[in-house]
C-alpha cells in the first residue's frame, strides 16, 4: 500500500508517463484528491444532462429567455454528455491505472485555465457569477499540490 504522504519530496516528471501504468508510485493522498474531484467533475455533468435548463439558468445565471434559449440548453446538455464520456474515461483511468494519477492530475489542473483561456476570447454574459467559476479558482491550488505530491515518490527506490 503507498503512503499517505511522500517519501521523497522531490518531484520525478517520469511519473507523468510511467512504464508501469497499472502501478501506482504517487502517493495515496494525491490520488484521493483526484479521485474526489473526478467526483466534483461526474457531479456537474449529470447536472447538465439531467436538470431541465441544463444548469444554463439555475446555476449559472445564463439568460435563457430569448429565442435562442433554448440552443443554448442543448448545447449544455450536449457539452454534459461529452463530460459524463470523458469522466467515465477518466473513472478507469483512476481506478486501473493509478500510475497515471500525475496526468490526470495534470489535465484536472490544465482544463479550467484553458476553459478561462477561452471564456476571455468568446465571453458568456451572465446575470450573475456562476458557482463552478468560483470554485474552479478556489481548487486550482489544491490541484497544483496535488500534482506536485503525485510527482513525488511515496516510497524509495522502483515502484512496487
Amino acid at each position: 500500500m503507498n503512503r499517505l504522504l511522500p517519501k521523497v519530496w522531490r518531484p520525478d516528471f517520469a511519473a507523468l508517463l510511467p512504464a508501469n501504468p497499472s502501478t501506482a508510485g504517487c502517493p495515496a493522498l494525491a490520488w484521493w484528491i483526484a479521485l474526489l474531484y473526478l467526483c466534483l467533475i461526474t457531479v456537474r455533468s449529470l447536472i447538465h444532462m439531467l436538470l431541465p435548463d441544463g444548469g444554463a439558468n439555475s446555476i449559472a445565471t445564463i439568460d435563457i429567455s430569448a429565442a435562442s434559449g433554448a440552443n443554448i440548453v442543448s448545447l449544455i446538455g450536449q457539452l454534459g454528455a461529452i463530460q459524463l464520456l470523458l469522466a467515465l474515461l477518466l473513472w478507469v483511468i483512476l481506478l486501473r491505472y493509478r500510475g497515471l494519477v500525475p496526468l490526470v492530475l495534470l489535465v484536472f489542473m490544465l482544463e479550467p485555465v484553458l476553459r478561462a483561456f477561452e471564456g476571455h476570447l468568446k465571453p458568456l454574459i451572465t446575470v450573475g457569477v456562476a458557482p463552478g467559476v468560483a470554485l474552479n479558482w478556489a481548487l486550482e491550488p489544491i490541484l497544483a499540490a496535488a500534482f506536485f505530491l503525485s510527482l513525488c515518490p511515496s516510497q524509495r527506490g522502483p515502484a512496487s
